[in-house]
């Protein structure tokens, strides 16, 4: 397995560097609490606060955060069933509620500046991502920890939670030689998604989102037309690229990751049938309606939901997280998506970030917080 592969502390490590560490430099974490952590729930806006940082136990590291992603998906609340659900599947540093804006940012990358008890002096200054709220120093358990490969810069680091999301999608979707793929949504899932998909010798990849900024980026995938979902005649537009010959004809595979619920229709009405629709998408407590009337229930169409805190069981013999998180290291060297990101931002101006993505989210593709 390539170093970097997986967790710190997972089954089978072998590397024998102890048991505890704590981060510092370009990115890193803690518990809940550390300095500049940031406190949301203040007017409902990013808002800087300031905590004691703990001296962390043993089996701890600590961490000095250089770069984190904001996740705009954090503009819906998550709450009752599907709250439990989250915390059951992140690490220690989810303790506030998950409510928007979000200080739980789950995509950190720094340096390790200090070592808890026990921990092997190898790990000081090491390059590693962890799942922890946006925050510029904290402490994490080693087994949190994933060691960021050399070859890969630390702001294409910060996109691996959203590159192993899309390596799920794809696995869930598992297309075919030939096929026609629709992905409704290009934000940063939408375009990794399609960014994979351009690999596959398909018959044709179209994707759909309403901001032009998103579309240039797909378009300049290569392989990738753009259409903009809210247009007037976009059916139709969609058809005829597909060259398709009646209402029974279409994409053989859709993705729907525009966390829209329209979209989920949409989608509905470009598959061909007997294909397949993949929902990525997380609508939280919006309604999503879908017209199962007379075609539907005619075209033997498969939907099926795909989120990455598992692994489908078809896979699940084979395939283990960490094995799922290795293809993302490979596929990040890939793609290098790092040229999304369109915002820099000091984390004491984080509610200027948050602001943005929230009014015009138009003007962003990705926006990291910087720790400098």
């Amino acid at each position: 397995m390539p170093s970097g592969a997986g967790f710190a502390g997972g089954e089978g490590d072998g590397d024998g560097l102890g048991e505890a560490v704590e981060l510092a430099g370009e990115a890193c974490w803690g518990f809940a609490e550390g300095r500049e952590a940031e406190d949301f729930a203040a007017a409902g806006l990013a808002n800087e606060a300031f905590d004691g940082l703990g001296q962390g136990g043993a089996g701890d590291f600590r961490g000095d955060e250089q770069f984190a992603a904001i996740d705009g998906g954090g503009l819906g609340g998550i709450e009752g069933e599907n709250e439990r659900a989250v915390r059951r599947n992140v690490g220690s540093g989810m303790q506030q509620a998950l409510s928007y804006p979000l200080k739980y940012g789950y995509s950190a990358v720094g340096e390790v500046c200090a070592l808890g008890a026990g921990a092997h002096t190898s790990w000081l200054g090491r390059r590693v991502f962890a799942f922890h709220p946006h925050q510029d120093l904290f402490n994490v358990p080693l087994a949190e920890l994933m060691p960021v490969p050399e070859d890969i810069s630390t702001e294409d680091a910060v996109f691996l939670p959203n590159m192993e999301t899309a390596v799920n999608l794809v696995m869930d979707g598992a297309p075919l030689i030939g096929e026609k793929i629709a992905v409704f949504g290009q934000g940063i899932v939408g375009l990794l998604t399609s960014a994979l998909l351009v690999r596959f010798p398909l018959g044709g990849i179209l994707a759909f989102d309403r901001f032009e900024l998103r579309r240039q980026a797909a378009v300049r995938l290569g392989g990738v037309s753009c259409i903009d979902p809210a247009r007037a005649g976009w059916l139709n537009e969609a058809r005829a690229f597909l060259n398709a010959q009646n209402d029974e004809d279409g994409v053989d595979l859709g993705f729907e990751i525009s966390g829209a619920p329209g979209a989920l229709d949409q989608l509905l009405k470009l598959t061909a049938f007997g294909g397949r629709m993949i929902v990525g998408s997380w609508y939280g407590s919006k309604p999503v309606n879908l017209d199962l009337g007379g075609r539907f229930h005619r075209s033997r169409i498969r939907l099926a939901s795909s989120q990455v805190s598992s692994i489908a069981p078809a896979y699940s013999g084979r395939w283990d997280r960490a094995r799922r998180f290795a293809t993302a290291w490979d596929m990040l060297r890939q793609v290098r998506p790092s040229g999304w990101i369109t915002q820099r931002v000091a984390l004491q101006q984080a509610a200027q970030a948050y602001r943005l993505l929230d009014e015009a989210p138009g003007e962003t593709l990705q926006v990291v917080l910087t720790y400098a």
